[in-house]
């Protein structure tokens, strides 16, 4: 419909056209107007054949036509028209209908992924696990880990016997137990960071083995760790830690106190320390009986001190209770606690009442990740459960050691790993692997 029909009111007759608007450029006379009728039915027609887009500025031509006319006036052209339209929706995305735009891309391309899952430029890398895992140490290249059990002789019993009778073609490999020994040793190896790391080991009540569980783990560390380990004694009265340890004791831990601006080097605090038989250092308690300051807080705190500049581990065998002055410095400076418990009623009780005492003066941390340890190596009393003793603390504490009967521990002489039992040594072997993994878990 031309844009004078749309302009005039139904009520109006329509103006007779002028001679010069129809003529051609030729001198004919154009086509007669088209009846009223027609018209009338141009006014009704659909409103969305009006918002076909087209992309030009004039109606859309499509078959069926003739002349030019609008394909809508013919029922077949306007069919094939609307077939048209609908094919080309079909490869239109909404926005190209809406703004004409003649580029086609097909509807199922469109809309083959969410917007949420499609790629984009700015979306960032995949993480590499293998950049996010924490640096390993050359420690971590263990003859387990990188060679085959088959090409590894069995260390002993039957599997060392059956590999050496068939001359090495028959080799079954080692029991799981060599292979949790070797996984536990490889976790003492595991070299620490941050400075010097402070054990305390403690109990409420004498005669628990509190200073023989403090021997066997400071021996088990040395033993196996490449750096320096020590062990104090710091009982404010007469302690027994060197009596436990092998080796000749020359000077004790007051003496380097008060000789501590003297001593700049390993050479020298060395010689305040006994390690023979052992690579453990073990500096002793006065023994006089004539001395009468007893060890304090003060010489704790200087002590420790010193020994931080050149031991990566310190043990600390403290006296017995809670409420002497060293106690106070000792868990302070304390990383992890071992607490040493009998196997009585009344020991593991009082070891009990100690981890509420921590709780209750401030140090749940020290509590929480506390390593108990059932001593054993005494003896076990008639109609005394064990199990129950150990249910209780695995109710308040991560791990919990037992430590068995060993007749060279019971003699109350020197230590030494080598006369120990194997179940023995395995559960010193334990303790000291839960003790290094509590040392990397607290920085």
């Amino acid at each position: 419909m031309s844009q004078k029909s749309q302009n005039q009111r139904p009520d109006e007759q329509p103006e007779e056209p002028k001679a010069d608007d129809v003529a051609d450029s030729s001198g004919t006379r154009a086509a007669e107007p088209a009846p009223a009728q027609d018209e009338a039915a141009d006014e009704v027609a659909p409103a969305d054949a009006a918002t076909v887009p087209t992309g030009t500025d004039g109606p859309v031509e499509g078959p069926g036509t003739a002349d030019g006319a609008p394909g809508d006036r013919d029922p077949a052209g306007r069919d094939a028209l609307d077939r048209a339209l609908t094919d080309d929706m079909n490869f239109r995305t909404p926005d190209e209908i809406r703004s004409g735009d003649a580029t086609q891309y097909p509807a199922h391309e469109a809309s083959a992924a969410p917007e949420d899952d499609r790629p984009s430029a700015e979306a960032p890398p995949e993480p590499d696990a293998a950049r996010d895992r924490e640096p390993e140490t050359a420690a971590s290249l263990t003859a387990d880990r990188l060679l085959d059990a088959r090409d590894r002789a069995p260390v002993a019993g039957w599997r060392r016997w059956l590999y050496r009778a068939t001359l090495g073609r028959v080799n079954v490999g080692d029991s799981d137990a060599v292979r949790l020994r070797r996984l536990r040793e490889n976790s003492i190896k595991t070299p620490l960071t941050g400075g010097t790391r402070y054990v305390t080991v403690l109990s409420r009540k004498g005669g628990v083995g509190k200073t023989t569980a403090t021997t066997l783990l400071g021996m088990a560390l040395a033993e196996v760790r490449e750096d320096r380990v020590a062990a104090l004694d710091a009982n404010p009265d007469r302690g027994t830690l060197s009596d436990r340890s092998p080796g000749q004791t020359r000077y004790t831990a007051r003496q380097l106190v008060q000789n501590r601006y003297l001593v700049d080097s390993f050479a020298k605090i060395s010689q305040y320390a006994s390690r023979q038989g052992s690579r453990l250092h073990v500096l002793a308690s006065d023994t006089d009986p004539h001395v009468a300051e007893a060890f304090d807080d003060a010489d704790y705190r200087a002590v420790t001190d010193l020994m931080g500049k050149f031991y990566s581990i310190v043990l600390t065998d403290s006296g017995t209770g809670m409420v002497h002055s060293v106690m106070q410095g000792s868990l302070e400076k304390s990383d992890v606690v071992v607490l040493v418990s009998g196997a009585s009623v009344d020991e593991a009780r009082l070891a009990s009442e100690t981890l509420s005492w921590l709780e209750a003066h401030g140090r749940q941390d020290l509590a929480r990740n506390a390593i108990v340890v059932i001593n054993q190596s005494a003896g076990l009393a008639r109609g005394v459960n064990v199990d129950e003793i150990e249910a209780h603390f695995s109710s308040r504490v991560d791990s919990v050691v037992r430590l068995p009967y060993d007749a060279h521990l019971a003699e109350g002489s020197e230590v030494s790993l080598d006369r120990l039992r194997p179940a023995t040594r395995e559960a010193v072997m334990e303790l000291a692997s839960l003790v290094v993994d509590e040392l990397r878990g607290t920085r």
